[in-house]
């Protein structure tokens, strides 16, 4: 492992030493579409702040934001050159560079796990171990065994203890009708919601409970749209790192930016979600050192997420977070 760690210094101190100029001509607007990872929400705060306050258009680019009609959406439109940007989960970036597709991070726009495992009594589970023989919700995706066991294990719990039942997304509604005991979900989002639906919660959140803290989603583009056109990418990363600055430095701006852009969001949802996010200094586009990808990756692997083994060649040009720094 510890040659990934030297792989990843060199990724991260080359940056775009590699890539010449490139772009349209001076003044005019490059046309680029982005795909959300999810629906819009408070995590992409950032972004609809620097698409409603002009920032991409001040670095030269016309960007077209679009929600993906699935999860699985954006390596597949990178690589078919449909989009020229994405916003991905790290473990979702990782599992398409290794099943080949050419997708490439530049900027984290998430600084830590939002994955967490909820309860819906916090005076009964008080803690992980508690959870041992009572039912718990996953939604089917191997990230949330991996986030359940990492959070059972930390606290000295056996994973196989729980009886783990299938419930899809539906997180919310499972736990505020009691149907599971506990569920796999994210505490900026449905951790939010059932607070403010007054469901008595209790999370462990998986960077408190054996991950370490990686950065959750990130920009991403390919290598091709790199080695084309570096100066478009470097636009994009610059404006982004503005709107999420605006959404740290000024909140309710960006929660306006964002309400205006996504005007079926419910504002009271998605400032407590923001508020979530600030309080928990989860926003920004600060990239993550080498040693920090290196424990992201070796828990990904302890944890079943990738394959094990040697350090995976697919990590080569994997990250180039030196865009826009």
């Amino acid at each position: 492992m510890w040659r990934v760690v030297a792989l990843l210094a060199a990724v991260l101190a080359s940056g775009l030493a590699a890539c010449g100029g490139g772009g349209a001509e001076p003044g005019a607007l490059r046309g680029a579409t982005l795909v959300l990872d999810f629906q819009p929400n408070a995590v992409h705060a950032g972004i609809y702040a620097a698409l409603r306050d002009g920032f991409y258009r001040d670095a030269g680019v016309d960007l077209e934001v679009r929600e993906p009609s699935a999860s699985t959406d954006a390596p597949k439109l990178l690589e078919a050159g449909r989009a020229r940007f994405a916003i991905l989960d790290i473990h979702d970036l990782a599992i398409a560079r290794e099943r080949g597709f050419d997708v490439v991070g530049v900027a984290p726009i998430v600084q830590r796990p939002l994955a967490a495992v909820i309860a819906a009594d916090r005076n009964e589970v008080r803690r992980p171990r508690d959870l041992e023989g009572k039912t718990v919700g996953v939604t089917g995706l191997p990230s949330d065994d991996a986030v359940l066991d990492s959070v059972l294990e930390a606290d000295g719990a056996d994973p196989s203890s729980v009886h783990r039942v299938t419930i899809g997304f539906q997180a919310i509604s499972a736990l505020a009708s009691g149907k599971v005991d506990a569920a796999t979900a994210f505490w900026n989002a449905e951790g939010v919601t059932l607070s403010r639906m007054g469901v008595p919660i209790r999370e462990f959140r998986v960077d408190d409970y054996g991950a370490p803290r990686y950065p959750e989603l990130v920009l991403c583009t390919s290598s091709d749209v790199i080695h084309a056109d570096p100066g478009l990418v470097r636009s994009v990363v610059r404006a982004t790192h503005r709107g999420y600055r605006l959404a740290v430095e000024r909140p309710a701006q960006a929660l306006d930016d964002l309400l205006a852009e996504a005007p079926g969001l419910d504002h009271g949802e998605q400032k407590a979600q923001l508020s979530a996010l600030l309080r928990a200094h989860a926003l920004g586009t600060r990239p993550p050192d080498a040693t920090t990808v290196h424990r992201w990756l070796k828990w990904d692997i302890t944890h079943g997420i990738l394959a094990g083994g040697k350090p995976p060649a697919w990590l080569r040009g994997a990250f180039e977070f030196q865009f826009g720094r």
